[in-house]
C-alpha cells in the first residue's frame, strides 16, 4: 500500500513548492506534479501514469479538492476509477477521505460548490468587463507570452531550450509561438515534435 501525491497548478508560471510540501509531509512516498490546465484530462500525463499504476489498497492524496480537476463530474469520475481499482482519494484541505461512505459524501458536495463557486466567479468577471466596456475603460486581457522576444531569439538563431530559459516559460509553449507564425521549428526532438502537434 502507497500513499501517492499529485500536485497541479494551472500554468508555467504557477508554483508547485507549496502542494510539494504539503504532500511530503503527510507521509507521500511517491508524488507526481504537473503544470497543466484541469479543465480536463487533456494532457494530464502525471495523473494518467498514477491511476495506471494505482494498487488495491493505495492512496492518492491531494492538497485541494480543485487539483484532481474542476468539473465536478470529471473529478466523481476519477475518484470512481480509484475506487473501482480498490484505491482511496484523500484531500488534506479540508480533510476528507473515500475511506468512509461519508466520506465519499462529502467529496461530491465539495466538487459541487467548488464548481459553482468558479461559475459565479466567471459571472462577475464577465459583468465587470461589460460594465468596464460600456465607460470605455476596458483594455482587454494581457497574453503572457512576449511572443515578440520569442521570435527575435529565433530570428538569431536560439534554440528553443534557450528561448524558453530567456523568456520564463517551456519548451512547449515556445514551439506553439512558432507554430503560430508559421516559423520553421528547428532543434525540435521527435518526441517533442509529436506532443507539439494541434490535437
Amino acid at each position: 500500500m502507497a500513499r501517492i501525491g499529485y500536485a497541479r497548478v494551472s500554468t508555467t508560471d504557477q508554483d508547485l513548492d507549496t502542494q510539494l510540501t504539503k504532500l511530503k509531509a503527510e507521509g507521500c512516498e511517491v508524488i507526481r506534479s504537473e503544470k497543466v490546465s484541469g479543465a480536463n484530462r487533456v494532457g494530464r500525463t502525471e495523473l494518467a501514469t498514477i491511476l495506471d499504476f494505482l494498487r488495491p489498497g493505495d492512496e492518492l492524496v491531494v492538497t485541494r479538492l480543485d487539483r484532481l480537476g474542476r468539473d465536478t463530474r470529471d473529478v466523481l469520475n476519477l475518484i470512481h476509477e480509484c475506487e473501482q481499482k480498490g484505491a482511496f482519494v484523500t484531500v488534506l484541505d479540508p480533510h476528507v477521505s473515500t475511506r468512509g461512505e461519508m466520506g465519499h459524501i462529502v467529496l461530491t458536495v465539495l466538487g459541487m460548490v467548488a464548481q459553482m463557486e468558479r461559475r459565479f466567479i466567471k459571472v462577475r468577471q464577465r459583468d465587470g468587463i461589460e460594465k468596464a466596456k460600456a465607460e470605455g475603460t476596458y483594455q482587454g486581457g494581457k497574453r503572457r507570452l512576449d511572443r515578440v522576444t520569442i521570435l527575435a531569439m529565433h530570428q538569431q538563431g536560439q534554440g528553443p531550450a534557450a528561448i524558453a530559459r530567456a523568456v520564463g516559460c517551456s519548451r512547449m509553449q515556445v514551439y506553439r509561438v512558432l507554430q503560430e507564425k508559421g516559423e520553421p521549428q528547428t532543434g525540435i526532438r521527435s518526441d517533442d515534435r509529436i506532443k507539439a502537434q494541434p490535437a
